[in-house]
């Protein structure tokens, strides 16, 4: 037979044969990034300070702890920043608050009240 192709005729059901598609040439360079080395080593969990010293309660009285959980700005730590568990974390924020209500804590800075 010859080279060329046949097609269906326009009356017939037969679908005509679809041309296969292109095949791109691959690119021969590396586009990966080596990792970092940070990302390389596995980190052990960071375990919930309270959960470590198995704390029942956070005492709102006791302000030398509630300040290492505040910012520069008396803003709350987040959850991440510190590593404290859910649970946790809800305690420390309503101890913060009742401090803050009691005047044990600062809600804003002097910085920020100008002056």
């Amino acid at each position: 037979m010859d080279d060329t192709k046949t097609t269906a005729p326009a009356g017939s059901a037969a679908p005509a044969a679809k041309a296969a598609p292109e095949t791109r040439a691959k690119n021969t360079t590396n586009n990966k990034r080596p990792t970092p080395v940070r990302f390389q080593a596995q980190r052990p969990p960071r375990l919930c300070p309270f959960c470590e010293q198995k704390v029942k309660t956070i005492d709102y009285k006791n302000v030398d702890l509630l300040r290492q959980y505040l910012t520069d700005h008396g803003k709350i730590k987040p959850r991440r920043k510190v590593g404290t568990c859910a649970k946790h974390q809800r305690m420390l924020a309503n101890a913060i608050k009742r401090a803050r209500h009691v005047a044990l804590l600062p809600f804003v800075t002097q910085s920020l009240r100008g002056e």
